[in-house]
């Protein structure tokens, strides 16, 4: 009986290991083309500042004449698709200059391993300072109101529009998409402007008592905020601007962005004037395992 259990341990951990070695050959495999694809995706070049690396991004302008409220638009884990850009020149369609720009410097994926190293090797600060020549691009363009700057992010876009928000306090409004949230009052005090999270009754990446701490940390700190969950709805419900316009849950969380972005972008004169802070909580281990098993087995799977 002992030799028997010992063999299928053997033959689990066997598997296991086998399992593990396919994945981590599989990451590097699945960045095969990948600049390719981001050329493809994207129309802008944006020089990176103080010597930084160029950026990447898909560039949606309005119709008639400037200068248009600038909302930046930050892709999910998977990196920047047609999901995103499309997504973008729906709300350029509504009066916005909207910039949705690679912030992991030519990754995208459809592989969830592979998104989950694109995350794990991209840090906030790099972010930040690629965001900061998206921003510093922006006060060039004639036809971009940078005064009237917005940031909207999916899933771990979500994550870095607060962040960029808190180290950058240009912006006026910020829109989190299901993205995992400080709930610190002492760090969400210094945020500029209004803040929008959107989030899913059904996402188990995110439970309703952290959705329920931000807005209790939002509301200790100051901050203007609108926060809804959208009941029996998955991880990244917000699929594609095909079914946006098709109405339904996804129709309505897009128009409370467009109300959002109306009252506090396009109508806005002044921001809250909270203080610019280095912030970084470190690579959130927990949620991100929790967001593989969202779209690998749980109510997102079928999403991508």
């Amino acid at each position: 009986m002992q030799k028997l259990f010992r063999n299928i341990l053997f033959t689990l951990l066997g598997t296991l290991a086998g399992l593990a070695l396919v994945i981590a050959i599989s990451i590097p495999i699945a960045g095969i083309g990948n600049t390719e694809r981001i050329t493809s995706l994207t129309n802008t070049t944006i020089p990176g500042i103080n010597g930084g690396p160029e950026v990447r991004a898909f560039v949606a302008r309005p119709q008639g004449d400037g200068p248009f409220p600038v909302v930046i638009m930050i892709h999910e884990f998977f990196g920047l698709n047609e999901n995103i850009t499309g997504m973008a020149a729906g709300l350029a369609e509504e009066g916005y200059f909207v910039i949705a720009p690679d912030t992991f410097r030519g990754q995208t994926t459809t592989w969830i391993p592979r998104a989950i190293y694109q995350v794990a090797t991209s840090n906030s600060q790099q972010v930040n300072t690629d965001l900061d020549s998206v921003y510093a691009w922006l006060k060039t363009q004639p036809d971009a109101d940078s005064t009237r700057t917005g940031i909207a992010g999916f899933c771990y876009g979500g994550r870095v529009s607060l962040l960029y928000s808190l180290h950058n306090n240009d912006i006026t409004a910020t829109v989190i998409f299901y993205g995992s949230s400080e709930t610190n009052p002492e760090i969400l005090k210094n945020l500029g402007g209004p803040v929008l999270g959107i989030f899913g009754g059904a996402d188990a990446s995110i439970p309703l008592e952290e959705v329920a701490a931000l807005e209790q940390g939002l509301q200790q700190a100051g901050v203007p905020h609108e926060i809804s969950v959208y009941d029996d709805q998955p991880h990244a419900f917000m699929t594609d601007i095909a079914s946006i316009r098709a109405g339904g849950v996804q129709g309505q969380a897009w128009q409370q962005m467009l109300d959002f972005l109306e009252t506090n972008l396009k109508d806005a004169t002044s921001s809250r004037g909270g203080r610019a802070i280095a912030f970084d909580s470190g690579f959130d281990w927990q949620y991100y395992a929790l967001l593989v098993f969202e779209h690998a087995f749980g109510t997102a799977s079928h999403r991508h």
